[in-house]
């Protein structure tokens, strides 16, 4: 006989041989539970329609629902499933947890596979994702690297990450955003960053992979990284936490951003075209002089004089505000391969 499905309120306590989402394309884009495959039992355009003709008449509804679902699930029988052997084990929901990922649990339990649903479906995970990221954030420590733009504090903090394997919670990275003009990277089309909800999945998943015992190294951003915001519980931590100022020269820290961001040269329209953001705080003049420098191709010239004006005022303003307690200041002349190695060493030192 066939085994019926199992249910479940808490599935990251087990291990599945695969996390099946079941919902739309739109559903699965704006969030999923971290390492889900998308398999729907209704498409975006056949979610749509059930859901208008439901409004008529639920039964009516009902029935084009299991026409859907019936074609959409042998499509993916012959498609997906026909490689599984026997010990294949699946967690599969949807939205509460209701018809889509029963349906799809009932077909591959008859064929003989042990299935789970997840009781609640999404909802049920995202409650978990929520209630997580208001607790987990204060059981750790954080150190706090602050410094002006083009002090590398991104690059010190991955090295700190790969060369002392520290624990390193890269919040730009995870939110796919510099916060910054100088530190996108600049396509025709906007930059892409995860919806908030797909956010504070990575970034619970980053806490999980955490160990509590540990400092957590983060740098000083603000609570907001383009479109997405921290969590209260996390951003408190932060500004309550000891902050390392990195200070470099003037001149290394330009240097040091037209190497690690190319793309101002190679996008001098496009750089202009942002900086008409900054006309309203700074007047046309400032910017025509900006222009200027760029259509002059004095590059070294135009990224000084941004960090003088612009850039520097508006970090040291946040700093005094949001991370006013600066433990330790530490200086270096320039990036090379020997002040890298001097700066872990003196950073991984304030552990103790």
């Amino acid at each position: 006989m066939p085994p019926s499905p199992t249910f479940t309120h808490q599935p990251w306590k087990d291990t599945y041989s695969e996390i099946i989402d079941v919902r739309s394309p739109a559903e699965f884009a704006e969030d999923c539970i971290p390492g889900a495959i998308n398999l729907p039992v209704l498409s975006n355009l056949e979610r749509a329609e059930v859901g208008t003709i439901y409004k008529q008449s639920p039964f009516a509804a009902r029935k084009k629902g299991a026409a859907l679902v019936t074609n959409n699930l042998s499509q993916h029988l012959i498609d997906h499933f026909e490689s599984k052997d026997k010990n294949y084990h699946p967690l599969v929901y949807c939205w509460r947890g209701g018809q889509r990922s029963n349906s799809m649990a009932l077909v591959l339990s008859q064929v003989g596979w042990q299935v789970t649903v997840l009781e609640g479906g999404y909802k049920t995970y995202r409650a978990h994702v929520r209630e997580q990221l208001e607790q987990l954030p204060s059981q750790f420590t954080y150190k706090i690297l602050c410094g002006l733009t083009g002090t590398g504090k991104t690059h010190i903090l991955q090295q700190l990450s790969q060369r002392s394997n520290q624990q390193v919670l890269d919040l730009e990275a995870l939110a796919n955003h510099r916060g910054s003009l100088l530190g996108e990277e600049w396509t025709n089309k906007p930059l892409s960053q995860p919806t908030q909800k797909q956010f504070e999945s990575l970034l619970l998943q980053q806490f999980k992979n955490f160990n509590s015992s540990l400092p957590v190294w983060v740098e000083s951003e603000s609570n907001k990284i383009g479109q997405v915001h921290l969590p209260p519980s996390l951003w408190r931590k932060m500004k309550q936490a000891s902050c390392i100022e990195m200070q470099l020269p003037l001149n290394a820290r330009v240097q040091f951003l037209l190497a690690s961001y190319p793309h101002l040269v190679d996008n001098p329209e496009i750089l202009k075209n942002k900086l008409q953001l900054l006309k309203p705080r700074y007047g046309k003049e400032k910017i025509n002089q900006w222009e200027q420098l760029i259509d002059s191709s004095l590059w070294s010239n135009f990224v000084e004089d941004l960090l003088q004006f612009h850039y520097d005022p508006s970090y040291r303003q946040s700093i005094k505000r949001d991370f006013a307690k600066v433990g330790r200041i530490l200086s270096i002349e320039e990036f090379s391969d020997r002040t890298i190695e001097k700066l872990l060493d003196l950073l991984t030192q304030q552990i103790t």
